[in-house]
């Protein structure tokens, strides 16, 4: 039996406070956009639209004026929605695998994309959200917190795996890039 590969981007969550994984958090994974304020790093391309980054201004096809700042279409699909992946830790308190994230107001339609279809099409690095449902955590063992969502923004560049471990406890966490 073949091993499955892992996604490009994983993560993993440790529950500190109980010295165990952190098992059933729900995990969004969303391509996020760049703003005026916080520009991507380096150039970014997709097949779809280009932005190159100067300084503090970003221009691309949507500002060729150069007059402004704007931002990349690099956070939709080529269908226009967010890209937006969802899964829950398992046993180990880990992701390993996304699918495609369908909000209720979708209409029961289930995006058709898979992570590494969407990495394969940035050129470039790109911006990601990791939103860890926490309080959903906490909540189901009856014990408090004070994060009741744990967001982490990180870049990705081309062809590159990333794994991003959360350290949690009830009024705490920590995370880092992982190997």
């Amino acid at each position: 039996m073949a091993t499955p590969t892992k996604a490009p981007i994983t993560c993993h969550i440790l529950d500190t406070n109980q010295g165990q994984p952190a098992r059933n958090v729900r995990v969004r994974l969303e391509l996020t956009p760049s703003t005026p304020s916080f520009p991507p790093t380096t150039t970014t391309t997709t097949s779809t639209s280009t932005t190159t980054t100067t300084g503090s201004t970003t221009t691309g096809p949507e500002d060729s004026s150069g007059a402004g700042a704007s931002t990349s279409n690099n956070d939709k699909h080529p269908t226009g929605l967010p890209v937006i992946f969802e899964s829950s830790t398992d046993d180990d308190g880990r992701v390993k695998a996304w699918l495609p994230y369908s909000s209720p107001r979708s209409g029961g339609e289930v995006p058709v994309y898979t992570l590494e279809d969407v990495l394969g099409d940035i050129r470039g690095r790109s911006r990601w959200t990791l939103r860890f449902d926490t309080g959903g955590y906490f909540a189901a063992q009856a014990r408090d917190t004070f994060f009741p969502e744990v967001t982490v923004v990180f870049e990705v560049a081309e062809g590159q795996h990333y794994h991003v471990p959360l350290l949690l406890a009830p009024f705490s966490y920590s995370t880092y890039r992982g190997s």
